[in-house]
């Protein structure tokens, strides 16, 4: 038995612990606390723990013994696939895309995927167009309402600019494939957390190794930064070319402007031309 100064030690830990905010303890298995309401309505009834605390037991503190569960509590309800840490539904996406053998397959994947929350806010998946067997491929970040609501990306005005830039370079959509990191629209278009990008990234990176295209083009400083890991902004790095190691082979990568932001400053048009006659030259060269 321990002494009395132990036992009076450990109360005033356990007290001091309550005080701090800790309100449960570590358990043999882990318990995704993000799933867990912030804060239970005033009338509802405590949530119980997994292993309720026998009635001839005394409680540690009298603080945390008003946290203690009755047997009548009701459990908490499982944690749904789509709720799991960021860090368990990104090791689960390298799984899932690492088994796809074919783009057929890896959209057959994605389709089954609920790992990332985005899936359960948006239409539908947005995977790709063009043409999977093209030399070029654009990858932008995420779809945006038209093309949530199409199931194609760059549909909407930013597509049709695109459109016209390839044409420009004597190419169309029959020359390039285009996906995007994110393959379902954020809620409002709004900016993806990095959390959404690092589970959805394993994904466009299978995506880009089986379409193996002869050059990358990245679209915009969201996806120049995530697949290049370039820290600069899209101003300063755009124009460049970089090396891309597709899993298989290196493959050529420059960025450019976003065309939604060509369509906002109109001006950087004449930055990204140079660009699109640099990525010309590239397929004329390969």
């Amino acid at each position: 038995m321990s002494s009395p100064d132990t036992a009076n030690a450990l109360r005033a830990l356990l007290a001091f612990y309550a005080e701090a905010g800790v309100a449960s303890f570590v358990r043999e298995e882990p318990v995704n606390r993000l799933a867990e309401p912030a804060m239970p309505p005033a009338t509802a009834p405590l949530p119980a723990e997994d292993t309720p605390r026998a009635a001839s037991e005394p409680a540690p503190s009298r603080t945390l013994a008003a946290r203690a569960p009755s047997p009548e509590t009701p459990q908490l309800a499982p944690i749904p696939a789509s709720a799991t840490s960021p860090e368990a539904a990104t090791m689960a996406a390298r799984e899932a895309a690492g088994s796809a053998a074919t783009l057929d397959e890896l959209r057959a994947i994605l389709d089954r995927f609920d790992g990332c929350a985005l899936k359960t806010m948006a239409k539908q998946l947005v995977f790709a167009d063009g043409n999977p067997q093209a030399r070029l491929m654009f990858v932008g970040e995420a779809p945006g309402r038209d093309e949530d609501i199409e199931g194609r990306p760059f549909v909407g005005r930013s597509g049709q600019l695109l459109d016209r830039m390839l044409t420009a370079i004597g190419l169309d959509r029959a020359d390039a494939y285009i996906a995007n990191i994110i393959p379902w629209r954020p809620p409002g278009n709004r900016t993806p957390t990095p959390q959404e990008s690092a589970i959805c990234l394993p994904f466009i990176r299978r995506q880009i190794e089986l379409a193996d295209p002869d050059v990358l083009v990245c679209l915009g400083g969201p996806s120049m930064q995530t697949l290049l890991g370039v820290k600069e902004g899209i101003r300063r790095s755009r124009g460049r070319w970089h090396s891309y190691d597709t899993g298989t082979r290196e493959i050529r990568a420059i960025a450019t402007f976003h065309p939604a932001y060509l369509l906002r400053s109109p001006l950087e048009k004449r930055h990204a031309w140079r660009d699109f006659l640099a990525i010309k030259k590239a397929l004329e060269e390969g």
